[in-house]
């Protein structure tokens, strides 16, 4: 898989991506990860990629062309073109796996007061990551490579290690526990130390209905 992600800010993005599973995945060959600088397609000398609303407003737009240039240098065929913004559909594990699905993701992080209405014409997506308002799309890009990395397949170790995860189902991942067995006054449940796997499984499906009707549907 390509990841490509249009930012004003590619610098953010060095921290995160080179350590622990997506370091590892893009070193194995699994993903590649592009940074392009918005502002490398700015037309003047001051290198503009903003300009004040029409008809009046607080704030600074993206400008369409200099975000369509953009596009444009990094789309092929394959590509899924993909909006960052706090207006976009809410970001869940079932959009992670059908995005893993893609050759080509192409991600434009917005910034400033948001983007000009026209670059909603050249995206086949808009997505967001919850019901609040960041500085920029940065933050949720980062969120989503994360999100779709670790679900190509050679990223992690175990083959199954995503399958029982919390919102594969539709339900939040049943209570774990490890060493010690006893911890100041605390203990595992004794069912997962029984050793019969059928009673186990029985005990944490029921766990996992429970925590997400607990955490969820309050």
């Amino acid at each position: 898989m390509k990841i490509s992600i249009l930012t004003l800010f590619p610098e953010m993005f060095s921290g995160p991506f080179n350590q622990s599973i997506i370091k590892r995945a893009i070193e194995k060959k699994l993903v590649s990860i592009d940074y392009i600088n918005i502002r490398d397609f700015s037309s003047d000398k001051y290198k503009t990629v903003d300009g004040r609303p029409y008809g009046g407003g607080v704030g600074m737009l993206l400008r369409v062309d200099v975000v369509d240039r953009a596009i444009q240098k990094v789309k092929s065929q394959k590509s899924k073109v993909i909006l960052l913004d706090a207006g976009g559909t809410p970001y869940t594990q079932q959009t992670a796996r059908r995005l893993s699905t893609f050759d080509h993701l192409i991600l434009i992080c917005g910034h400033y007061e948001g983007v000009d209405d026209r670059i909603r014409s050249m995206i086949d997506e808009e997505i967001s990551i919850g019901d609040y308002v960041l500085t920029g799309g940065e933050i949720p890009a980062m969120v989503i490579t994360d999100s779709i990395v670790r679900l190509l397949p050679g990223v992690l170790v175990k083959k199954d290690a995503t399958i029982h995860e919390s919102f594969t189902e539709n339900l939040l991942e049943y209570p774990q526990f490890t060493q010690p067995q006893k911890y100041n006054g605390m203990q595992v449940p004794p069912v997962l130390l029984s050793g019969n796997h059928q009673k186990i499984n029985e005990w944490r499906q029921k766990e996992a209905v429970l925590r997400t009707e607990r955490i969820i549907l309050p």
